[in-house]
């Protein structure tokens, strides 16, 4: 099973900016050990919900003919919690991007107010990896994965 960490896409600029929200439920059982009493989403679980949206768009930019992995978190940073009941929004924006690389940058809103800042960077693992056996089909971007971006094209 594959953790999709946001639920829809509610903008999309090819190969410049994505948004997408998360609404967190009392439903996700990872909820309920984090913390007992006083959840809060988790935010390694935040870096990954703007490390999908931003990876679609960097995808999405080069018609998902790379394997686009994370490779370094950049820097992460919040100034509060994000609970239940609230909803998250990852706006996305490419800073640069070429046939080995991209970096990104991030804001992360709760109930639309400033909650982190999250700069990643990924690699096209095709184009700095060669030599290494990868499955020729993308692992990354799966039609499960890639149906977000749908989510956002229907509705437009």
């Amino acid at each position: 099973m594959r953790w999709i960490w946001i639920d829809k896409f509610v903008e999309f600029e090819s190969g410049r900016r994505a948004v997408a929200i998360k609404n967190i439920t009392l439903a996700e059982d990872h909820l309920h050990d984090h913390f007992p009493g006083f959840p809060v989403m988790p935010a390694s679980l935040m870096i990954e919900g703007m490390a999908q949206t931003a990876g679609i768009l960097v995808g999405e930019a080069r018609n998902f003919e790379e394997k686009v992995i994370l490779a370094k978190i950049k820097r992460a940073s919040f100034s509060g919690y994000a609970r239940p009941g609230q909803q998250l929004r990852y706006e996305a924006t490419i800073e640069t991007i070429s046939p080995e690389a991209a970096m990104t940058a991030g804001t992360i809103y709760c109930d639309g107010e400033p909650l982190g800042q999250v700069d990643l960077m990924f690699s096209h693992i095709d184009q700095n990896l060669s030599g290494l056996n990868f499955p020729e089909e993308n692992f990354v971007f799966t039609e499960e994965f890639k149906s977000l971006l749908t989510t956002y094209q229907i509705r437009r």
